[in-house]
């Protein structure tokens, strides 16, 4: 089973790293599924709170929050959209990739929904996983892979040479 995560202290950079990545593994021809944030310029002042994730290899974009309106302060996840880019994935399946990613690791994968099958469908067929998480989600994390995933420095050069590695590309 190989499965690494990365993540770090920094308000949006396991994003960025994540997002860095795989844009390499594409450049450079690695097949892939999952999904990504799609890095939008945020103005200044803004909330940072709409996030799009991109369906890999190709499938599109699907935002994944909602507007709750002026002055809600609730969670803006929209449980539908996940499962719509969870499904989207899914669809791609593990034939023929080289490896899954997910851009974090959420409150959704943490209560055992989300992307938890896809992870799962992706090492049980033997093809490697690199995950983003947040603090707040570790322990989720580590308890869903057993313990078993490699965390990784929040550095690009570590995070691209195990992935090399994880594909046998090295």
């Amino acid at each position: 089973m190989k499965i690494a995560i990365v993540s770090s202290s920094v308000m949006g950079q396991t994003d960025q790293l994540i997002s860095d990545t795989t844009a390499a593994l594409e450049a450079e021809g690695v097949r892939l599924s999952g999904v990504v944030k799609v890095m939008h310029a945020e103005p200044v002042g803004d909330h940072h709170c709409d996030m799009d994730l991109r369906i890999l290899p190709n499938g599109g974009t699907v935002r994944i929050t909602q507007s709750l309106g002026e002055g809600s302060s609730g969670c803006r996840l929209n449980p539908a959209a996940i499962a719509e880019a969870v499904a989207a994935s899914e669809r791609v399946g593990t034939d023929n990739i080289d490896m899954f990613i997910l851009n974090k690791f959420g409150p959704q994968e943490s209560a055992g929904r989300g992307f938890c099958d896809a992870i799962a469908a992706a090492l049980e067929s033997g093809t490697p996983v690199l995950v983003g998480v947040g603090g707040s989600c570790r322990e989720a994390l580590d308890t869903f892979v057993d313990g078993l995933a490699e965390a990784l420095p929040p550095e690009p050069d570590a995070i691209q040479e195990w992935c090399w590695a994880a594909i046998s590309k090295i």
